[in-house]
């Protein structure tokens, strides 16, 4: 900022030399009348500066700010309430399965996730994020919404997002300790399009979602269905958890969370939308499905569906270990020779999951950061992980009972899939990173005599995300 009275002083002061060696030409009325205009001058040449000033207080104000780094790209607005992020992420998967699968799954390489994110705020109060997926040869969009962050304990999220229930399904891909989700995550929705009020209290320590959705089947999203609500039902769907000693001072205990979670519904499908799940391996192998409408009438939904899901999870220095259990009350119904058949068929699972630093670094629900990076210049080999995981899926006796009017076939359908698993994790960075899991799967039931064959499979993954 110009200062006016130093100004006006100097340019003074630099008249009077001239004026002081020349005093006695110069009359009194002339020196008033150069002074007042030099004056008017400096006036001038003040409002100028002042001008500038203003100009490049403006133009500071206005001038976004770029940023690039291991979280990706951003653009944000020199006051900070506009911003817009630029994240991706791609997921590599290769895939083995010992011996010939029943369920028609083969060893492949896939592109499971490719995905462009788009994410930003404006207003300093809305967000919003915008992720297409091209993985796996088609194009669904997985993310689109806007939460109103009105305060922390209550905002509003509309459009398609993930619905709160299950504990692995909210962790973030990226987050994932491996390659595919527990048998519990096979049971809740995916993501759905609706809207959902939510917030955090007591410093986070107590956080809550409730969402009104249209409804999507166990394990899947409302892409099935082509993004459009194919009926007027609609579940709800509601989340309590809490990390009651976030803020305390035993470190202990800071990383321990769990809660509950729950949806209900009441929908009825078609044979050609039965709105019935079916449930696969850890290697992607689909080892129960209800029957299917073709020569006979297959079964569907018809009438509530209810699940309860309670979870935790504990983490302290390098150890992280989650867990949930979900169980699904579902009313179904076919069309048989006597009549039509109902029922209620329950389907449970659990998983329990250990994780483990043996770099060192601090384990978390979310996000990680590896203490060096690779590099082998340098000697450094960025962190390293073991797991291990046990995880069960059982269908109750009520799918497979009345022979060939059953709802599923108990000599195509197993009634119960055990699962046990460890792998190794290698994070290079914090962008990169090497899963690769074992895991063997036994069964009861789901062969033409007898127990369908234990399974063995083995998922590569490289995972990339900015």
């Amino acid at each position: 900022m110009v200062n006016k009275k130093f100004l006006r002083v100097a340019v003074l002061a630099a008249l009077a030399v001239p004026f002081g060696a020349h005093a006695e030409e110069v009359s009194n009325e002339e020196l008033l009348k150069r002074i007042e205009e030099q004056d008017q001058k400096i006036l001038v040449l003040e409002r100028k500066l002042e001008i500038q000033d203003e100009a490049a207080t403006s133009a500071k104000e206005s001038t976004a700010v770029v940023s690039a780094g291991p979280k990706g790209f951003s653009l944000k607005s020199a006051d900070g309430k506009n911003q817009l992020k630029l994240r991706g992420t791609l997921h590599l998967d290769g895939r083995w399965i010992s011996g010939t699968d029943p369920g028609g799954t083969f060893d492949t390489f896939t592109a499971t996730r490719v995905r462009p994110i788009i994410e930003g705020t404006f207003a300093s109060i809305y967000d919003f994020k915008f992720m297409p997926d091209f993985g796996q040869g088609k194009t669904v969009v997985q993310d689109a919404y806007v939460n109103a962050r009105f305060n922390p304990g209550a905002q509003l999220e509309l459009g398609k997002f993930k619905a709160p229930i299950g504990l692995e399904r909210l962790q973030s891909a990226n987050d994932m300790r491996w390659v595919q989700r527990g048998f519990p995550t096979s049971l809740v929705t995916n993501r759905d399009i609706g809207v959902m009020l939510q917030g955090d209290i007591a410093g986070g320590r107590f956080s809550y979602q409730a969402a009104y959705l249209n409804g999507s089947n166990d394990g899947s999203s409302s892409d099935a269905f082509g993004d459009v609500d194919i009926n007027d039902d609609k579940e709800y769907a509601l989340r309590l958890f809490t990390q009651p000693f976030a803020e305390s001072d035993n470190f202990a205990l800071r990383g321990l969370g769990f809660g509950i979670a729950g949806s209900w519904n009441d929908q009825t499908g078609t044979a050609l939308l039965p709105l019935l799940p079916s449930f696969k391996t850890p290697g992607q192998s689909t080892f129960f499905k209800f029957r299917a409408a073709g020569t006979t009438p297959g079964t569907i939904a018809d009438g509530e569906r209810s699940r309860l899901a309670p979870q935790f999870y504990y983490y302290v220095g390098a150890l992280g270990v989650i867990g949930e259990y979900t169980e699904v009350e579902q009313d179904v119904s076919r069309v048989v020779p006597a009549g039509v058949r109902e029922a209620k068929v329950d389907t449970n699972a659990w998983q329990l999951a250990v994780s483990y630093f043996l770099t060192g670094e601090e384990a978390s629900f979310k996000g990680f950061q590896p203490k060096t990076r690779f590099s082998p210049s340098e000697g450094t080999w960025g962190a390293f992980e073991i797991k291990a995981r046990v995880q069960q899926l059982n269908v109750d006796d009520n799918a497979f009972s009345g022979g060939a009017d059953s709802f599923a076939d108990p000599l195509a359908s197993a009634s119960q899939a055990d699962s046990y698993g460890i792998g190794l994790n290698w994070y290079l960075n914090e962008n990169l990173k090497w899963l690769l899991d074992l895991e063997h799967t036994t069964f009861e039931g789901g062969a033409a005599t007898g127990d369908r064959k234990d399974e063995d499979s083995y998922q590569l993954r490289l995972a990339i995300a900015f």
